[in-house]
């Protein structure tokens, strides 16, 4: 059952991201055409050396390729958490543990790291703390993903003492002191221009944030009906 709920993972995350990538090309990309232009218009000196991969390549093949492949592994992984937890956690089916997993994993992949290092397009950012905010966006995700990690042992670990409800409170309340404590020691990086368009600069993040989102809910669902019918039949052949 694992392979085959492996092999479903991928499949569902890779449709999940062709079709966030095709949501981000039709809004997101748009946002990183003008902030491009607003960089090269702003810029001092012009560029002597030419792209090495050209904006058509980066905002088709380029961006396909790397959702494909982003949601693949994310789709394998998803499958994997899904088989260690299915029920052991909660009494939930397959299809809404996958849809309870997507939004665990949207909230401490992308929402929470997001609120300390929002995504900000070309022309934000100097080049110089490249590696300094590369550094702090992975700590904090990898942070994230360990408070969520200590909340979800915490939930089980008070299994049979406390209240479900109260064990969940107390999960989340562990979740959110950790990440607070974590984004307050972790650096702020502050770097948008004055002159850089607020409204252009929100729409990049709503449109960032909603491919997340877009490639979550789609994988899992896809995953959680698959699924669905992997435990099914394996329930079938054990009864036979």
């Amino acid at each position: 059952m694992m392979r085959n709920l492996l092999w479903r993972g991928m499949l569902a995350g890779l449709i999940g991201a062709l079709v966030a990538a095709t949501f981000a090309l039709l809004f997101a990309e748009p946002q990183i055409d003008a902030a491009v232009a607003l960089e090269a218009h702003n810029a001092v000196h012009a560029m002597a050396d030419e792209e090495l991969v050209s904006r058509a390549t980066q905002k088709t093949w380029g961006l396909y390729t790397a959702m494909g492949l982003y949601g693949t592994a994310l789709g394998g992984l998803l499958a994997i958490v899904f088989a260690g937890l299915y029920g052991r956690v909660a009494r939930v089916g397959p299809r809404s543990l996958a849809l309870l997993l997507a939004v665990a994993a949207f909230v401490a992949i992308v929402l929470v790291p997001a609120i300390k290092y929002p995504p900000t397009p070309p022309a934000v950012g100097l080049h110089e703390t490249v590696r300094l905010r590369t550094a702090a966006y992975f700590a904090m995700l990898a942070l994230s993903v360990a408070a969520a990690t200590l909340a979800l042992w915490s939930y089980r670990r008070l299994a049979g003492r406390i209240a479900g409800l109260d064990r969940l409170l107390i999960a989340i309340g562990i979740y959110v002191g950790t990440v607070a404590l974590v984004q307050r020691l972790l650096p702020v990086i502050d770097e948008v221009p004055a002159r850089f368009p607020a409204t252009l600069l929100w729409q990049f993040r709503l449109a960032a944030i909603g491919t997340q989102a877009l490639f979550w809910l789609v994988a899992a669902d896809l995953f959680g009906r698959a699924a669905e019918r992997t435990v099914r039949d394996g329930q079938r052949r054990v009864a036979r």
